[in-house]
């Protein structure tokens, strides 16, 4: 019973996984459509889209890629495949919060002036990226990196953890959407951080 509340747990993590990635990809699209329009109501459409539900997309998927690394074979620096994906989702990171986001704040400013072209590249770019992102994931591309361990072995972890990492981003949105009125990845962060500790002091005392 524990080892299929194990797949359970896992194959849930996949599909949230899945699920948040194409979403994600999905409202990249949509702001790249709704951009090119050039209207106020385009504009503060793209706005609202990015700020209640785009953003924290992009926080799951990348929090549930980090945990599937992390609860799996696959590691975080085992190959150059996950290695690519981490940096293709951490410059997407940056680039619709530091780079994205507010610009849409200014445009959506029925007084700015902003020209709407280098966000309508920029989201279109974003999704781009995330479909390449899907092909790394099914191809598994190049071989192993000069970090991989040949005395791997798989890990095995509790099956609770699985369904944790699920849990957090439901809990992400509802809670922090309750308390500051929007989707905040504050636990989502804060695990992501601290769980490579807790998985360095677990493989080692296995090992052991």
């Amino acid at each position: 019973m524990a080892r299929r509340s194990g797949q359970w747990g896992r194959q849930t993590l996949v599909w949230l996984h899945a699920v948040t990635s194409i979403g994600w990809m999905s409202l990249a699209l949509c702001l790249c459509v709704l951009l090119i329009t050039r209207t106020p109501a385009g504009y503060e459409a793209a706005r609202v889209l990015d700020k209640q539900l785009l953003a924290h997309l992009g926080t799951s998927s990348a929090f549930t890629g980090l945990m599937l690394s992390a609860l799996t074979a696959w590691g975080y620096l085992r190959y150059w495949w996950v290695l690519a994906k981490f940096a293709v989702t951490l410059t997407q990171l940056y680039v619709g919060i530091a780079v994205l986001s507010p610009r849409l704040d200014a445009l959506s400013d029925p007084g700015a002036a902003a020209d709407p072209g280098p966000l309508i590249v920029a989201s279109a770019l974003m999704a781009s990226a995330i479909a390449g992102q899907a092909w790394l994931s099914v191809a598994k591309p190049w071989r192993h990196t000069p970090w991989a361990d040949p005395r791997w072995r798989t890990p095995t972890f509790p099956t609770w953890l699985y369904w944790a990492a699920v849990a957090v981003p439901v809990l992400d949105f509802v809670l922090w959407r309750a308390v500051f009125g929007s989707p905040a990845p504050l636990l989502s962060l804060i695990i992501a951080l601290a769980f490579p500790l807790y998985r360095r002091r677990h493989l080692r005392l296995a090992t052991a």
